[in-house]
């Protein structure tokens, strides 16, 4: 699947708060499954900062792909969209509030890994993307990961797997800054402070939309990003319910609805959805 086709006009649906931006995930029940069951309620991580996927509106509603993801396995574990609170799950952090039962589970661009799935459990994967690289739109010498040499600065966040996979890959000598948030990222990039930023396409294409004419992405996918469901660690029951909530979503068309309706406007070509595992 290929996101050099990026167009301006990414559309963002808009979505019910039910909640405030912080919360705990704690309940007296044992697993996601009984606690959506006995208290109608789920504490769900999601990214504030990412166009077409996970971002909070000025109107103080949440909107993209991830987010609808997340309201369609809440209302199948029983949870209406009023029962959810949503909380910001920065890359650095997912591990963290997972564990410590700050949120049930995460829908937040979250690539399985094996070193993660160390500290939890992942249901999915839900979405594929692919790394690649964004740069200012008058670029010309960063064709791909492997010219990032020389003096060259890469961005991207701290908690995430794509720079580190650059550097360890392709080019060993980029000077990589690492940073809270996406959009700074974004900022560097324009103020030109960075070369290139690095993440998943799907992420880049919305951040692309959102600068037509001025970022472009280099197109050139060189990894596959699984985005899976994140839990805590050996909740078998939940993964089992949430892998079933995917495969329905999937079934009954609001998969991909989902996607066109939050990425689709940008040029992202639609993939199709891939196995549960």
């Amino acid at each position: 699947m290929s996101a050099a086709v990026v167009a301006a006009g990414l559309a963002l649906s808009a979505c019910g708060g039910g909640g405030s931006d912080a919360g705990s995930g704690s309940s007296g029940a044992k697993n996601v499954v009984a606690k959506a069951k006995n208290d109608k309620k789920l504490t769900i991580g999601i990214k504030f900062d990412q166009p077409g996927l996970g971002q909070k509106q000025a109107d103080g509603t949440y909107a993209g792909f991830d987010v609808d993801v997340a309201k369609y396995i809440a209302k199948e574990l029983g949870v209406e969209e009023s029962g959810i609170t949503w909380k910001e799950a920065q890359s650095a952090q997912r591990e963290d509030l997972i564990k410590k039962g700050e949120v049930d589970f995460i829908v937040a661009t979250y690539s399985i890994t094996d070193k993660r799935k160390n500290e939890v459990s992942f249901a999915g994967p839900y979405f594929i993307a692919h790394q690649d690289l964004l740069v200012r739109a008058d670029s010309t010498d960063i064709t791909g990961p492997e010219s990032l040499t020389g003096n060259k600065k890469l961005c991207s966040v701290k908690g995430s797997t794509p720079a580190q996979n650059v550097k360890e890959k392709y080019a060993k000598d980029v000077q990589l800054q690492e940073v809270g948030k996406y959009t700074d990222c974004v900022t560097s990039l324009l103020n030109k402070t960075v070369d290139a930023m690095t993440t998943d396409d799907v992420i880049l294409g919305g951040y692309a939309a959102q600068q037509p004419g001025k970022l472009k992405l280099v197109g050139k996918g060189f990894t596959d990003e699984k985005y899976g469901v994140g839990l805590k660690k050996d909740d078998a029951e939940s993964i089992t319910a949430i892998n079933n909530a995917i495969k329905k979503m999937q079934q009954d068309g609001a998969w991909k609805a989902a996607l066109e309706k939050n990425v689709g406007p940008s040029g992202y070509k639609i993939p199709e959805p891939p196995a549960i595992s």
